[in-house]
């Protein structure tokens, strides 16, 4: 397997970076492009993936899935971190059962609960059986949820049956190059086939499962979010290259979160000082790409037993210990 590339979208990527950073980026933006009608009354409840349903609508994230099959630079999946408000943090995890009974007991107190995803704090499509399961408890107590799931795409292939046949409508894949060259500074190993990968054959499995993944869900009609982590002097240029390349497959919004490295999360950038973007270099990224497809610019980088509006995390209302009470 041989990592591809392309001059034409490399150059053209550096060209459009190199002009957003001789902007202010000070607050302005480009102009947004109009999502479909059609995509926008599908998403118009859903606070990830719509910039006015987040002010109105609560989305709650339900810990199922430990296992992971990736290993990211910035990722350090520590339980028990109740005020830290980051992807792959929890405090608990549930089985499927308490999952869909947290659910309900939610949907009670919150009323504008409309979305229930599973985000980890691994890989959901690394622990499908969990995912899986409970997908299907809730669909049968709570057929009004939308459910929703984000995952690395490397097995997203070889579950878009299921996933249709479930009745997800949106899924969220994280997508941080499409140059395996770039992903080797990225990610130490990806296991695959009962085997470890490392360096530049690891990046180049997960980029093809990746590739192969997006196209999957455009073909079932399911709509696919990206999420891009920023991290300057690795792919920070390199990103609109992604965002080119992710439009072209079908997804129809792109999510550019910068890095999190604080040195006390106890991740691999945070303890070699990997810094994270300034606002001003995210904002400028962001408008760079903007004219391509739509950009997600309201995200919280939610935790993965996130609960209520986004912002507003209230996940410690909702605690094992509490909501059991009402078995």
């Amino acid at each position: 397997m041989s990592p591809i590339t392309s001059t034409t979208l490399a150059t053209k990527s550096k060209t459009k970076n190199k002009k957003s950073k001789g902007g202010c980026g000070c607050g302005s933006t480009k102009p947004q492009p109009a999502i479909d009608p059609k995509i926008q009354e599908r998403i118009e409840k859903h606070p990830c993936y719509s910039d006015d349903a987040h002010h109105h609508y609560a989305r709650m994230h339900v810990a199922v899935a430990p296992a992971c099959n990736i290993q990211c630079n910035f990722c350090n999946r520590k339980y028990d971190c109740a005020n830290e408000s980051r992807p792959g943090v929890v405090s608990e995890l549930l089985t499927p059962e308490e999952a869909a009974h947290k659910a309900l007991v939610i949907a009670g107190k919150i009323p504008q609960m409309t979305v229930l995803g599973i985000a980890g704090p691994g890989d959901p499509l690394a622990n499908p059986k969990q995912t899986f399961r409970t997908f299907e408890l809730v669909a049968g107590s709570a057929p009004d949820i939308k459910l929703c799931l984000s995952t690395n795409g490397l097995m997203l292939p070889d579950h878009v049956d299921k996933i249709k046949e479930l009745n997800v409508d949106h899924v969220t894949m994280t997508i941080n190059m499409v140059d395996p060259k770039v992903g080797t500074k990225i990610y130490p190993w990806v296991r695959y086939n009962r085997k470890r990968w490392k360096g530049e054959e690891a990046a180049q499995i997960l980029h093809e499962r990746q590739m192969e993944g997006i196209q999957a869900l455009q073909e079932n009609d399911i709509l696919c979010k990206v999420n891009s982590v920023m991290i300057p002097g690795i792919n920070d240029e390199h990103l609109v290259e992604v965002d080119e390349v992710i439009r072209s497959k079908g997804a129809f919004l792109h999510n550019i979160m910068p890095l999190i490295s604080a040195p006390e999360h106890g991740t691999y950038f945070g303890l070699t000082g990997q810094r994270g973007p300034t606002p001003k270099e995210l904002r400028a990224l962001q408008d760079s790409c903007s004219g391509n497809m739509k950009m997600m610019r309201h995200c919280r980088q939610c935790r993965a037993d996130a609960v209520g509006l986004l912002g507003e995390d209230r996940s410690q209302e909702f605690t094992k210990e509490k909501y059991l009470q009402s078995l």
